[in-house]
């Protein structure tokens, strides 16, 4: 079935068409007309500061998994090359460069990497690799801010088969359950308070180990539907890890209590799902949501309404976030929902994955829900240095509109995912006054989700010429031609 038509981002040409396509859908984003340099006093190329640490620029790289490093953690060619370009790009600020399981359980695919002791060596290489191109693609690394991100997968661990599920759930959830075929009764899914208790030193040891390495922060990985984010909603769950926001957040907060304790210089993020909503049918149809009974309020989500998931609500988002504040927590990355079963919400994208459903709405309209809600947190926590995430299928026009919402206070950083695996340069690109290289900029094609989907690594196949050299870009052409 085709894709409803929302009209492509590509096909408008100046940034006042881009406010006229906003203003047909009844939404409002602040678009500057012309993208400054950094010597014209740019917004994107002020500096700025986070638990002591001097961020040289607003652009900021989230961190991305290739599904590529090796069964032990340590990193590929693949792997190398993306770090590597990650550091050309000019961005000052490195997320994490992409997540990394603190036990060979929590992987969310068998060639994920891993924060363990054997992998030092390899952990030093990625952030020695990435220093040493910023080095000689922006001249500076004094303002460079480098993180590991530290994760456990949860709900969607799959350590050994790219296609086998081994989950460790925080709760039994109403709808996630049965589509990823876990039994409501298999209590032994479900973590037991002793086993958290347990897992907190797993991210202690982690920690050090990103410290050794050189980086200068760790994010504790709190979003997508991973561990820590279910916990965010495990309502339905009894003892000290569930219950109310207290409890919900209380693994969370004790991971990054004990992080400061044993590593006092080093400072911690947190990436976390600002807010989520049902998860969405598969399927080649218009995605719809799971079916729910009206009548019985939704208990399984974080930053939704239990009278209508549909519907954001940031209360307790917020509150959570003061109480990062108050832990000393000053780098904050927001996203939203998950890759897993509600992608078009968490990356607004023309084309969906293989894996997801046609759009229900123009990916402009979950453009604007990320940088308002965001914005919403910013003014809510001003203290906290905050990235933003969502902006890459604003295509040619990421920049007039990161330029605007940071001039305007509504976010600190603009984060950028998969649009720097087409087209790394394009931070130092805007910062030098250059044009934006048409021919690199990413389409959301989202053939970097398809193929990890069916097995592969992850990359750009459309756009970078070392993975649309690859046989596997063959294959995905045909899957893709299999769902129209």
């Amino acid at each position: 079935m085709p894709a409803p038509s929302y009209g492509k981002i590509a096909q408008i040409r100046t940034p006042q068409a881009l406010q006229e396509r906003l203003a047909s859908l009844n939404l409002q984003l602040p678009v500057d007309p012309e993208v400054l340099s950094a010597a014209e006093g740019s917004p994107l190329a002020a500096e700025g500061t986070a638990e002591g640490l001097r961020i040289g620029n607003r652009w900021c790289i989230h961190p991305m998994e290739g599904w590529d490093a090796g069964r032990d953690g340590t990193p590929s060619e693949w792997t190398i090359r993306r770090w590597q370009r990650f550091g050309q790009s000019g961005a000052k600020l490195i997320w994490g460069g992409e997540a990394a399981a603190v036990r060979p359980d929590g992987r969310a695919n068998p060639n994920q990497t891993m924060a363990l002791a054997a992998n030092e060596p390899g952990l030093q290489q990625l952030r020695n690799v990435l220093v040493e191109a910023h080095q000689e693609a922006a001249g500076c690394t004094d303002d460079l801010v480098v993180g590991l991100q530290l994760t456990h997968s949860g709900r969607f661990c799959r350590p050994n088969d790219k296609k086998l599920l081994e989950p460790r759930i925080a709760y039994h959830h109403p709808i996630l359950d049965k589509r990823f075929q876990i039994d409501p009764l298999d209590h032994s899914v479900v973590w037991t308070d002793a086993e958290l208790d347990d897992l907190i030193e797993e991210y202690v040891r982690a920690a050090k180990l990103a410290e050794t390495c050189g980086f200068q922060f760790v994010d504790i990985k709190s979003c997508h539907g991973y561990l820590l984010h279910e916990f965010l909603s495990a309502r339905s769950r009894p003892g000290k890890y569930g219950g109310d926001l207290a409890g919900r957040s209380r693994l969370l907060l004790s991971i990054i209590k004990a992080v400061r304790i044993a590593c006092p210089k080093l400072a911690i993020g947190v990436r976390l799902s600002l807010f989520d909503t049902l998860p969405y049918q598969q399927g080649e149809e218009v995605g719809v949501p799971a079916p729910w009974d009206s009548a019985t309020e939704y208990d399984a989500g974080f930053g939704c309404r239990a009278d209508d998931p549909l519907q954001m609500d940031l209360k307790e988002p917020i509150e959570l976030v003061r109480l990062l504040a108050a832990e000393g927590v000053r780098l904050l990355n927001l996203s939203c929902g998950s890759p897993y079963y509600n992608p078009h919400i968490q990356r607004p994208a023309i084309f969906p994955p293989s894996d997801g459903y046609q759009l229900p709405e123009d990916p402009l309209c979950g453009v604007v829900r990320q940088v308002r809600a965001t914005a919403e947190c910013k003014a809510a926590v001003p203290e906290m240095f905050m990235v933003g995430s969502g902006y890459s299928y604003l295509q040619d026009y990421v920049a007039h509109v990161g330029q605007a919402v940071v001039r305007e206070g509504m976010v600190d950083s603009i984060g950028l995912g998969r649009m720097v695996l087409s087209y790394p340069e394009l931070p130092l690109d805007t910062l030098a006054g250059r044009p934006m290289v048409r021919k690199l900029i990413c389409r959301t094609f989202s053939d970097c989700t398809t193929a990890p989907r069916n097995g592969m690594i992850s990359g750009c196949f459309p756009l970078d010429p070392a993975y649309k050299a690859l046989p596997e870009r063959k294959q995905l052409i045909e899957i893709k031609k299999s769902q129209s």
